[in-house]
């Protein structure tokens, strides 16, 4: 027999039923808030969120030099959201267009959708709401960001596709993180002008140098899957020249980029760094040794986008 339950007055009964359904089991909540937890962690996993502060720099870099310091604290915050926004709808359907290739892939099977942690529906919900918020931070910076919004989420989300067709994949990935730099001028100047243009050019070739970089360790799997990559058409040792000519091509758009914009030396000073870093990159990683790829895309690549926007940042000082 179980035990009797206890004897309660009339008071403790009426205290009782006004508790909250939540109160009277929590076996119930609890894995419910768990599970949202959980998914939510996952999803901002697949999107490599953390990932986010590698591009945003380069879309504030934009925000300071159209207002030659530090614009107001909307327009930042507004910048903020539309590009996290953004990268989050590109990232999560960059995802979804190659789950199938993904669980092909030994390297890439343990990510999130093709190992089954996140369902396909769930990523397609992210995707729209990022979309959704990206649109909304548009409109409210101003009519031209809105204008454009949808061409650039278009290009942002099409070059998923383009490593199935062409080897220049690389560079057009390169040119979709260039528009950073003139979304954020755009924000606060919505005018035509040279400096964001040229300072997407660097922006474009050195995406495109690390990319190719990036898809050296898929250069077996991209050749038997009929994939396209430079690595892939010219080999490792061949690829990673280009990148590196595509680094030093960079590196001349950034500095002029400072002439344009009439920075002060702090800006060249700094610029060493840059180019100290993208040396290194180079130095980590060679043709028969792979073994630090990830320091070299993920550390230091991180590490050019903050030297870059730091550059930018005292030169106008």
């Amino acid at each position: 027999m179980g035990e009797a339950e206890p004897v309660r007055t009339g008071k403790q009964e009426e205290q009782r039923l006004r508790k909250p359904a939540w109160l009277m089991d929590c076996s119930f909540a609890l894995p419910l808030h768990v599970d949202v937890i959980e998914t939510t962690r996952r999803l901002l996993s697949l999107v490599k969120v953390e990932h986010t502060l590698f591009g945003l720099p380069l879309a504030l870099t934009g925000t300071i030099l159209a207002a030659r310091g530090l614009p107001n604290a909307r327009i930042l915050a507004l910048v903020t959201i539309a590009f996290a926004g953004a990268r989050a709808a590109a990232m999560g359907f960059n995802r979804l267009a190659d789950r199938h290739l993904d669980a092909a892939n030994p390297r890439t099977a343990a990510r999130e959708i093709p190992s089954g942690l996140v369902k396909a529906t769930q990523a397609w919900g992210l995707v729209t709401v990022s979309a959704a918020v990206f649109f909304s931070a548009a409109w409210a910076l101003n009519e031209l960001c809105f204008h454009f919004s949808p061409l650039v989420l278009a290009a942002l989300l099409g070059y998923s596709y383009t490593k199935r067709f062409t080897t220049w994949c690389h560079i057009l990935l390169g040119m979709c993180l260039g528009l950073a730099p003139v979304a954020g001028w755009l924000a606060v100047t919505p005018e035509w002008a040279w400096i964001p243009v040229v300072l997407a050019l660097g922006v474009a070739f050195w995406v495109a140098g690390f990319d190719i970089v990036y898809a050296c360790q898929d250069v077996d799997f991209d050749r038997t899957s009929g994939l396209y990559s430079l690595p892939t058409k010219l080999g490792t040792r061949a690829a990673l020249r280009l990148a590196a000519a595509l680094h030093v091509a960079a590196l001349g758009f950034f500095l002029l980029t400072g002439v344009l914009a009439s920075l002060r030396w702090p800006f060249y000073i700094l610029s060493l760094i840059t180019a100290g870093l993208l040396f290194w990159e180079h130095r980590i990683v060679r043709p028969g040794d792979l073994s630090r790829l990830d320091l070299a895309f993920f550390k230091v690549n991180s590490m050019v986008s903050l030297s870059l926007i730091a550059a930018v940042s005292c030169g106008l000082l």
